[in-house]
């Protein structure tokens, strides 16, 4: 069989192993800017047009080169809602969410925005402009006292945004290790914000609140969080897709709860996958763009340990087929994530320090650590097999050197877009 390695695929033989493949049921596609044209003109909640004033100056929040989205038609399905309202093309900035990933290349922005690219800068997560707060005493929502003080943690958004009359967003509703699904206002208060949010909704004790899972909206602070912080920015309205094996199921436009609830469900319904029993190894599909570098990679063997049902047997091993072109990772969160694990002894020390506080973007440090004091990664078919064995987890050759004889062994063509439920 093939698997997803980089851009192109590695051939596995596994005819001497008892093999199960999870194939989710992947939907029925859609013809993405006819889907988006029409999410506009059905939107969840107000139109575009009541949103707008022909004088604004308008702030496009849209997602970076870690997420796999059709930005440009989703970019130029906005314009033209922008134009048709009478904005000016020179009253419009694109802002790439990048949170604290790398900047994106000049030769990666014009591929991704096409015609489009002159009107993009880069998310700086320095310049950034607080537009309130959230966390604190009176907060609610978001369990009172969580903030590291009394007044919560400052919500802050890039100076473009800040700056905007009119906000909007693209993003993808797909299965999230924390927010449940990503997409709504997360493009925006994550993508256009600071580490103080970050910080916030990733530390220690958000990760480890129950409700805060892969596939899970209702009860999930991390969710509740980032929609208040939207609330804050005032994310005037989002252009939202979700993925499935098959392409592109659904687009939706309007307000941001709305969009990721119905998104969420289509892709519900796309990607959950029944499991009756626990294996010995499953093998994790990751490909482009998130096989890039190790800390995206990851996400493949913490999305399947770390959902509603983990198929994993205890001390059980999960294999990521990963290219890892960039080694760790190039942005701050990638190189403090690899700092942490690099100096770390153990999985248990490790995690045992780093739930009394880390800083933001060592959060994947700490959901892998999780998930290794249970069970191995293996990463395989890499170019950064000595990246893999500073982090605390194996590299090996190929897939079958991860595997042992009688194994039974669960393939996960795509890993980041499966939900494991009971069957």
């Amino acid at each position: 069989m093939e698997l997803p390695l980089g851009t192109e695929t590695v051939d596995v033989e596994l005819s001497e192993y008892d093999v199960t493949i999870a194939e989710p049921s992947g939907g029925d596609p859609v013809d993405v800017r006819r889907a988006a044209e029409r999410a506009l003109e059905e939107p969840l909640g107000p139109s575009l047009a009541s949103r707008v004033d022909s004088d604004d100056d308008v702030a496009i929040v849209v997602t970076d080169v870690t997420r796999k989205a059709p930005d440009d038609v989703l970019l130029e399905v906005l314009l033209e809602g922008l134009f048709a309202c009478g904005v000016d093309r020179e009253r419009v900035t694109v802002v790439i969410g990048l949170g604290l990933h790398r900047p994106m290349t000049d030769d990666e922005i014009e591929s991704m925005l096409g015609e489009h690219a002159d009107l993009a800068v880069n998310h700086d997560p320095d310049a950034v402009v607080e537009v309130g707060r959230i966390g604190g005493a009176d907060d609610v929502s978001t369990g009172a006292g969580d903030g590291p003080t009394a007044d919560g943690v400052p919500v802050e958004i890039g100076e473009p945004v800040a700056a905007a009359d009119t906000v909007l967003s693209t993003g993808v509703v797909e299965p999230h290790q924390y927010a449940g699904f990503s997409g709504g206002a997360k493009t925006v208060v994550i993508g256009a914000g600071s580490e103080s949010l970050i910080g916030y909704t990733h530390g220690p004790e958000m990760l480890v609140h129950d409700g805060v899972r892969l596939g899970r909206l209702d009860g999930n602070p991390f969710r509740e969080t980032l929609d208040r912080a939207g609330d804050l920015v005032g994310v005037d309205f989002s252009l939202n897709l979700a993925y499935g094996p098959s392409g592109v199921l659904g687009v939706r436009a309007g307000e941001g709860r709305r969009i990721v609830r119905e998104l969420a469900d289509v892709a519900r319904d796309a990607l959950s996958v029944p499991i009756d029993r626990e294996f010995d190894a499953v093998v994790c599909g990751v490909g482009a763009p998130k096989d890039a570098n190790l800390y995206q990679a990851t996400r493949g063997g913490t999305y399947v340990a770390l959902g509603d049902r983990n198929p994993v047997r205890p001390g059980g091993r999960l294999v990521v087929p990963a290219a890892l072109s960039e080694g760790a990772g190039d942005g701050t969160g990638e190189a403090r994530f690899y700092r942490r694990l690099r100096d770390a002894d153990d999985p248990d020390s490790l995690y045992g320090e780093m739930r009394r506080g880390y800083e933001s973007g060592a959060q994947r440090a700490f959901v892998v650590a999780r998930v290794l004091r249970d069970h191995d990664i293996v990463v395989t078919d890499t170019d950064s097999p000595s990246v893999v064995e500073e982090c605390l987890m194996r590299a090996k050759p190929h897939v079958t050197d991860a595997l042992e004889s009688g194994d039974d062994v669960l393939v996960v063509p795509d890993a980041l877009n499966t939900l494991f439920v009971d069957g």
